[in-house]
């Protein structure tokens, strides 16, 4: 059993793999359109929603330090994931990653913790969708009820009643459903017209947002001091999640030894400067009691006397935010896809349809449990949850960094993680850091969930893998490599 659960998947067997599978997936992102799966998959309810969550409850106008916080975090984790997206180009992020440096089980936990991860920042994404959505239909004068507006349980403003569920944002994850059977290509084109819409509105945002700011606004700084700060570093940490997306995309990608490095760190470069700028011009535009709103943004730029901003805001975020579902769900839907191959999932999902090159059984299995979640869990229980996985996910992929660089020294490798061991451990450790910042309660589902996926993988999913083991290593005898623990 030690010998299964610690055996690896070969450097070499990873691309061949990628080269020469039967079910292999379209190769057809170039540079641009892998810079802006990235940019697409952060820029979205986070920026539009959270920002005025965190600065309300959690770090007052110190709220952009918890970006740069974050950042940093996310930076250090990015360099990792670059050298590794580059070296092992196929899908399934730091699950394939985990598998062809930590074993076998450690992949099935990162694997298991991503599916979680994408699955929850999906509906979360959902969810603000939905507050952005009603606020544009009442401009028009079109009003849905609060009970089709709020999760399952969940109290009205006000106090009268409570929510039954969010019908928007289950609405919003069927029709990124639909738009991901179609293709990877198709999927592609559309997320490049509407990134290309968001970072015009917050440009657009900033620029207005300027010349109604308040200095008083900004005192005090930080109200609950340095720890709110983390805590909210810890909260919005999630918002990074995209270069994670980014490389669940490898295996679609014309040339990802240079384009994956490119997509990953020119994405975190200009939503990080997006976020610090959005963060410091609403705190200076609102006190922070008017913050804590559905969606802070357009309040504010009605409150500055620009209500066709607003509008504007409104309606860019309705269509933007759906770009962050559509690459989530491109990065769950791959990840699932690739465990199936493995034989860690059930092997039906990594059928791909005949004409469109997708996997439809998973793209479908998952929308709909993301619809349900969207719709009955509320937003702040998803996020806070969504970061910590996140935060799991960076911690192995530093380490896998480092463990490869001492097995497997003579790889040829287009793009290096400098300064390897000291970058990588300082991600891990500020990482565990940001982690130490959420609540018990979120330790708790968290460590539910991982429970509940290793009694399945001793269960089932050893066994299983096995038999996709001992099928493959006929034709690839180099596939994996027993390994002691």
């Amino acid at each position: 059993m030690l010998d299964v659960v610690f055996r690896k998947k070969s450097i070499q067997a990873l691309r061949e793999e990628h080269e020469t599978h039967s079910k292999s997936l379209k190769k057809v992102l170039g540079p641009w359109s892998i810079t802006a799966l990235g940019i697409g998959c952060t820029i979205g309810s986070g920026i539009f929603v959270m920002t005025g969550d965190v600065a309300a409850n959690h770090a007052g106008p110190a709220v952009i330090l918890s970006f740069i916080l974050a950042a940093i975090a996310s930076g250090l984790a990015a360099l990792s994931y670059c050298e590794l997206a580059s070296l092992i180009p196929i899908s399934g992020s730091a699950y394939s990653y985990a598998y062809a440096t930590l074993g076998e089980l450690a992949a099935w936990f990162i694997g298991w913790d991503l599916l979680l991860e994408y699955g929850l920042a999906n509906a979360a994404v959902a969810a603000g969708w939905g507050a952005y959505l009603n606020g544009l239909l009442k401009s028009f004068g079109v009003t849905i009820p609060d009970s089709l507006l709020y999760a399952t349980g969940q109290p009205l403003p006000g106090g009268h009643g409570v929510g039954w569920f969010n019908m928007p944002a289950a609405l919003s994850i069927v029709l990124v459903t639909i738009l991901l059977i179609l293709g990877i290509k198709e999927s592609a084109r559309t997320n490049l017209i509407l990134v290309a819409s968001k970072i015009v509105v917050l440009l657009m945002f900033i620029a207005l947002a300027i010349p109604g700011f308040h200095t008083t606004y900004m005192h005090p700084f930080m109200p609950h001091g340095w720890n709110g700060v983390v805590t909210g570093a810890a909260v919005v940490f999630f918002l990074f999640i995209g270069f994670d997306a980014v490389s669940t995309v490898a295996e679609e990608a014309r040339d990802p030894q240079r384009d994956m490095p490119i997509g990953i760190l020119g994405g975190l470069g200009v939503v990080t400067l997006l976020y610090i700028g959005v963060a410091l011009t609403l705190t200076g535009a609102l006190p922070l009691k008017q913050l804590n709103v559905a969606e802070p943004l357009a309040i504010a730029l009605t409150a500055l006397h620009h209500p066709w901003a607003s509008w504007l805001l409104s309606a860019v975020a309705v269509v933007g935010i759906a770009s962050v579902l559509l690459v989530g769900s491109i990065g769950q839907t791959r990840i699932l896809y690739v465990m199936s191959r493995d034989g860690l999932m059930p092997r039906f999902m990594a059928n791909l349809h005949r004409r469109f090159g997708t996997p439809v059984e998973t793209t479908v299995l998952l929308g709909l449990v993301t619809a349900v979640l969207a719709a009955t869990v509320p937003l702040d229980a998803l996020a806070d949850l969504v970061s910590i996985g996140t935060l799991a996910a960076f911690i192995v992929v530093a380490i896998g960094v480092i463990v490869l660089r001492k097995t497997a020294p003579e790889l040829p490798r287009t793009f290096r993680c400098p300064w390897v061991p000291v970058l990588p451990i300082a991600g891990v450790l500020i990482n565990l850091y940001l982690m130490g910042g959420l609540s018990i309660a979120v330790w708790i589902r968290f460590v539910v969930w991982l429970v509940v996926g290793l009694a399945l993988y001793f269960s089932w999913g050893h066994r299983s893998a096995s038999r996709v083991f001992a099928q493959r290593t006929t034709a690839l005898p180099a596939e994996f490599t027993e390994v002691s623990p």
